[in-house]
């Protein structure tokens, strides 16, 4: 194969060369490696390249490979790591000048595994300022480009993972997710994305905003996923919030079918806004799950009304974590950031506790839904991507700081902690990618990919590629 298709090889496949000798490490690294170098200008996927020391990786891989040595699942295959996550001795800026010289000397627990797997990591990838936002641009950093159209956003926070992996920059990459930040960008950018139950990747340092963040994989394919989270789960004494439980055999149990299921379809959540082109594209695709043998009723989940939990709580957790910082670096920070944090001074302690309390309560209005269906499927996003330098559509309500309307479908199942997904479901007339959520119940990780599986064989997506793969 040239080495444009052995970088939209999934990293499954890759590994298996690698082990059977048909592949040398050191040449996939190279060629991954050139191709960021040409497309990376473009879309502005990578802060950080490690040239050489993906290079002296995959030399020691390869070495390894020729002696016979025990291998790792991930042995020679590249990834990388989102700019929020530390990085022993590499620097993790967070999209902000306040970090911009950062070099952490510990590596969080999912690092360390991914390491050990054998796989090569080639660098950080690009994040708003301290992922507040679910776009992909930074003041430190600049703008994050979707592959599928370079005048749109990647979503975010997690902006250089999706459009790394959607432009060939790499198999596999590191996600995270206290919003939507997984499968915001994963909808825009056309490839998979999984926010694992919470605790099933275990986090350090544990985020202090109440217990929303997930760590999980964005690949292109679902297999790659399974397998990446497989490396990532478990527990870890860094993380009392982390599951006892080991991981589930996510790749030997991934494709037995969903037959039978139940499944819930709700285009709207109850009344969110959603483009007319989105809805058309989920809608098909929720056909699918008929097909592949389920019950599939549509339903009005009549869950509690959240946004303004998250406004209150998103802007206060802002404000007291990145407030003591405004004094020193206001002006080189995001004003989008800026409004947020202030707009966190507005509220008082007793409105901070009402918010949580009803977060917490939250549960109780999805759970009587998810007692009589294993799955709920929405759109991922309201609308396709959007133009950069936007903080919400054309056409939407414009605010100071909050982006919430339009990405109202992920936030809830990070309250609840949930598995979803956000798989491809199609494109819009102009070439724009639609994502579908997948919902699964409490700690059901296995069946959210395995019904993300089943729909992938139905049909079939990782042989496209964005139209700008002239790069």
């Amino acid at each position: 194969m040239d080495a444009t298709d052995l970088c939209y090889t999934p990293a499954t496949e890759l590994a298996r060369l690698i082990r059977s000798r048909a592949l040398s490490p050191v040449e996939l690294t190279r060629a991954v490696l050139a191709r960021i170098e040409r497309v990376n200008p473009v879309i502005n996927a990578f802060c950080t390249v490690l040239p050489e020391e993906a290079l002296r990786a995959a030399r020691a891989a390869e070495e390894a490979v020729m002696r016979g040595e025990r291998l790792g699942p991930l042995h020679g295959v590249p990834y990388s790591v989102k700019d929020l996550a530390l990085t022993r001795g590499v620097r993790t800026m967070g999209g902000s000048f306040i970090f911009e010289h950062r070099v952490p000397d510990v590596d969080p627990p999912f690092v360390t595994r991914l390491k050990a797997s054998g796989g090569i990591m080639l660098g950080k990838t690009t994040t708003p300022e301290f992922g507040w936002k679910a776009l992909g641009d930074s003041p430190l950093t600049g703008i994050a480009r979707n592959p599928w159209n370079t005048g749109t956003t990647t979503g975010g926070s997690s902006a250089g993972a999706a459009g790394a992996v959607a432009a060939g920059l790499g198999p596999i990459a590191h996600g995270s997710d206290g919003a939507g930040s997984i499968r915001i960008p994963s909808s825009f950018c056309g490839v998979f994305g999984l926010k694992p139950s919470y605790g099933r990747v275990p986090m350090w340092p544990v985020s202090n905003n109440d217990s929303t963040t997930h760590n999980g994989p964005i690949t292109r394919t679902v297999e790659d996923a399974a397998l990446m989270l497989a490396i990532m789960a478990g527990p870890d004494e860094a993380d009392r919030t982390s599951l006892e439980t080991a991981p589930a055999d996510y790749v030997g149990e991934l494709r037995r079918g969903v037959r039978g299921l139940r499944v819930a379809y709700s285009p709207d959540l109850g009344g969110l806004r959603v483009d007319p082109e989105v809805a058309a594209v989920v809608r098909r695709a929720v056909s699918v799950f008929e097909e592949l043998g389920c019950a599939v009723e549509e339903v009005k989940p009549g869950f509690a009304d959240t946004h303004d939990i998250i406004r209150c709580m998103w802007a206060v957790h802002e404000a007291g974590i990145y407030g003591p910082y405004l004094g020193q670096w206001r002006a080189r920070m995001d004003p989008g950031l800026v409004a947020c944090i202030e707009d966190g001074y507005r509220y008082g302690v007793a409105d901070y506790i009402d918010a949580r309390g009803r977060k917490l309560a939250h549960w109780d209005s999805m759970r009587p839904l998810f007692e009589t269906y294993s799955l709920l499927l929405t759109p991922s996003v309201s609308v396709p991507a959007f133009e950069v330098g936007r903080l919400n559509p054309t056409g939407w309500r414009e605010h100071a700081w909050d982006w919430f309307d339009w990405a109202s479908f992920s936030y809830p199942f990070n309250f609840t902690g949930q598995p979803a997904v956000s798989l491809p479901a199609g494109f819009t007339a102009s070439g724009l990618p639609v994502g579908l959520q997948v919902v699964g119940r409490r700690f059901a990780d296995l069946t959210v990919l395995q019904a993300a599986a089943a729909f992938e064989q139905a049909r079939p997506w990782g042989s496209r590629r964005p139209a700008r793969d002239k790069f």
